[in-house]
């Protein structure tokens, strides 16, 4: 090791250089530590922002009809005292539903 101390990195404030320089070991220890942890999870942040990102791949279920897009969702509406399943997804600004069958009372 050297006497000198050393070169902090070009791209830091005068003011977190002169207060680390101020700091004592064991502060500048802990400094460390948490500044090592915040590096990870910035880091994982912004993996999970990629993966967020990205188009997920739709898995179609096995009952959803070719003309009914996979990102529909199975609703419920009552007609006449009786309930019935709907597929209903939104198609710009409008929300369309298709009908997909009467709901088992035993539900």
């Amino acid at each position: 090791m050297s006497d000198e101390p050393p070169t902090p990195p070009a791209t830091l404030t005068t003011e977190i250089v002169n207060t680390l320089n101020e700091s004592e070991p064991e502060r500048l220890r802990e400094i460390a530590t948490y500044a090592e942890a915040l590096a990870d999870h910035k880091e994982r942040e912004a993996r999970l922002k990629e993966s967020a990102d990205e188009e997920p791949v739709e898995e179609r279920p096995d009952d959803l009809p070719d003309d009914v897009p996979a990102k529909a969702t199975i609703t419920i509406k009552e007609i006449n005292d009786n309930r019935y399943y709907y597929w209903q997804w939104r198609d710009g600004e409008k929300i369309r539903s298709q009908y997909k069958g009467p709901v088992n009372p035993d539900e």
